[in-house]
């Protein structure tokens, strides 16, 4: 297993990493000061090391952390540090990326892009170290997704069946894709569905969320850099492109791509040609670039902030992904998918979601799309006590439907009191005791209302 080294001098962040990074098997070491920082460098093999910049000495400025790396560096530039900083300290972490920090994480962090991080790091840190060009027979490099098995395309609504048939017809091709859509609707996996149907599926898919970097990392991440590029710059790094030459570049939140590094995007786009930062010699790769965004384009062009030029680079081909709302259909075969993909991974065994459980999915609004559905699901499964999920595991928090509320001057008394019954019902259960204390009934008055609307 990958050996991290986690530094922080807080133990309730140290407790709390080792036991994330730990569960998806890392071997984990852990350090509370600087030296115990450098004596476990120098005692142990390591894949990355993941620190924090501020430590007793001077719980602010962050100086102790960064001369920390390029301690790290002096000893063994090979080795991937990943730090860890204040939400808003991005200064800091591009001081920390130009001493040597290959990567930073923002506390408080989110899980999935740490362990992308992480695993990411160690690819590279044993491409690197063995001396090898990342051939990967399928290596993907993922910003956000867990493991090496390929997410599966839920399509039983119109609208994505006929975003399948684009990527059928498109996928062959070598023309480059911009793929649209509101955050969570999962431009990420069709990105990976036009890789593997490619001729390029053999090579590399290599990603990079183009809103998660700093401005003054973005041209060292795409292009690569030398050593002497700029302080502390002790090694040559191989940038994204390079790494997927031969193969598919999937560039993530494309509209955060800085203007002033777009005419270098372009150049790369039009010509495969690039030079690394700080060396004059011209690179040259075959690549092709799937781009995602869930900004206006056209928009950002009409604004200035987005090259028209790059636009129509990028968008040879778009493909829009609409929201889980317009595409219902699909909404019980992803929580059944979802369901199964977690009950494995937690050992449950065979799980099932019930009738009511099923409504309330399908008449809930989805603003955070297929992302929020597969935590809803996840969730909903480690608060069940049995091999049921309910409803009420699913402690979805329903807001007030606009039509609803606009056709109420319109209702009769008994046409509102059916409505509110109803929806009472269908969040417990079924179980009459609950929808009567909810709706401030007795349980006979209850019942003679269900007679009296015909419900069951």
């Amino acid at each position: 297993m990958p050996r991290i080294l986690i530094a922080d001098d807080q133990t309730d962040v140290l407790a709390a990493l080792r036991l994330l990074l730990k569960s998806n098997r890392f071997d984990i070491e852990t350090a509370s000061s600087p030296a115990g920082v450098m004596e476990a460098i120098e005692s142990k093999d390591l894949d990355v090391v993941l620190m924090d910049l501020n430590y007793a000495r001077d719980t602010t400025s962050g100086d102790e952390g960064l001369d920390l790396v390029t301690r790290i560096q002096a000893v063994d530039p090979t080795l991937p540090v990943v730090v860890m900083t204040a939400w808003g300290s991005v200064n800091l972490a591009v001081e920390a990326m130009r001493r040597g920090a290959r990567d930073f994480i923002q506390k408080p962090w989110d899980n999935a892009r740490l362990l992308a991080i992480v695993r990411t790091q160690v690819e590279l840190a044993t491409a690197l170290r063995r001396g090898q060009r990342l051939e990967a027979e399928n290596l993907t490099l993922r910003d956000g997704t867990e493991g090496a098995k390929q997410p599966k395309i839920v399509a039983e609504s119109p609208a994505m069946k006929s975003v399948l048939k684009i990527v059928e017809r498109i996928g062959p091709a070598d023309a480059n894709v911009l793929i649209t859509g509101e955050n969570g609707v999962g431009k990420g996996v069709i990105a990976q569905a036009l890789h593997r149907t490619s001729n390029r599926s053999a090579n590399p898919l290599v990603s990079l969320n183009a809103g998660a970097l700093a401005e003054g990392v973005f041209e060292s991440e795409l292009f690569g850099h030398v050593r002497g590029a700029f302080t502390d710059a002790r090694a040559d790094r191989v940038g994204r492109f390079e790494l997927a030459d031969g193969g598919t570049l999937f560039l993530d939140e494309i509209a955060n791509v800085p203007l002033t590094l777009q005419p270098k995007l372009l150049r790369v786009l039009e010509t495969g040609e690039f030079e690394r930062v700080g060396s004059s010699k011209t690179r040259k790769v075959d690549v092709r670039v799937l781009s995602a965004t869930n900004a206006d384009l056209h928009a950002e062009v009409a604004e200035g902030r987005f090259r028209q030029d790059l636009l129509f680079r990028l968008n040879t081909v778009e493909i829009h992904i609409p929201p889980l709302r317009e595409r219902r259909d699909d909404i019980a075969p992803l929580a059944e998918y979802f369901l199964r993909q977690h009950s494995e991974r937690y050992r449950r065994g065979s799980m099932t979601l019930t009738p009511q459980a099923l409504d309330a999915l399908r008449a809930h609004s989805w603003p955070g799309n297929v992302r929020e559905l597969d935590h809803v699901v996840e969730r909903a499964l480690l608060m069940s006590s049995s091999n049921v999920v309910t409803a009420f595991d699913l402690a979805l928090q329903s807001k007030p439907d606009a039509r609803l509320s606009s056709r109420l001057e319109e209702m009769s008394l008994e046409e509102a009191e059916r409505i509110l019954i109803t929806k009472a019902l269908a969040r417990f259960e079924g179980n009459a005791n609950r929808a009567a204390e909810a709706l401030g009934l007795s349980r006979s008055a209850l019942y003679r209302r269900l007679q009296k609307y015909g419900l069951s």
